[in-house]
């Protein structure tokens, strides 16, 4: 004689990430957290690198920037690039951080997104068209165009 048993159980299947498959877990599916539309601007992303390398390498976690360019694949060049965003002002940087999400189509990176703040725009309307603006407005590429190698 055979006795059939029957055991009854809410079980619910989610992906363990990464090639490691579906993990049974007992009991009624978690509730996905409610996240907010739209994805991170790239350039919020880059900024956000930045300053992360940065302290990294005030740390001493890294010996160079030009390591930083071999573990990820990329030119010293590119992480020069990235890295100058950490010369902007405090005020750019917060601002490129905080940028609005982007919820369809590209990035608006242009625009009101990228101008000087309002003060600096008043400053450097005041100035004439032969002076220059002073050096707290000027992004610190301008001094290096112009001159040769």
């Amino acid at each position: 004689m055979t006795t059939t048993w029957t055991i009854e159980r809410q079980v619910h299947f989610r992906h363990a990430g990464h090639g490691r498959g579906k993990q049974a877990h007992q009991g009624p599916a978690a509730a996905e957290p409610k996240l907010p539309k739209g994805r991170v601007p790239r350039v919020s992303k880059l900024m956000a690198l930045a300053l992360h390398l940065d302290e990294l390498r005030q740390s001493g976690a890294i010996a160079s920037y030009a390591e930083v360019a071999r573990l990820g694949h990329v030119t010293r060049a590119r992480v020069c690039q990235i890295m100058n965003l950490v010369y902007l002002a405090p005020d750019l940087q917060e601002a490129l951080l905080f940028l609005p999400r982007t919820e369809s189509g590209r990035d608006r990176a242009g625009g009101r997104a990228c101008m000087p703040p309002k003060s600096c725009r008043k400053i450097q309307k005041e100035h004439s068209a032969r002076d220059r603006p002073p050096r707290s407005c000027r992004p610190p590429w301008v001094a290096t165009l112009g001159r040769g190698p």
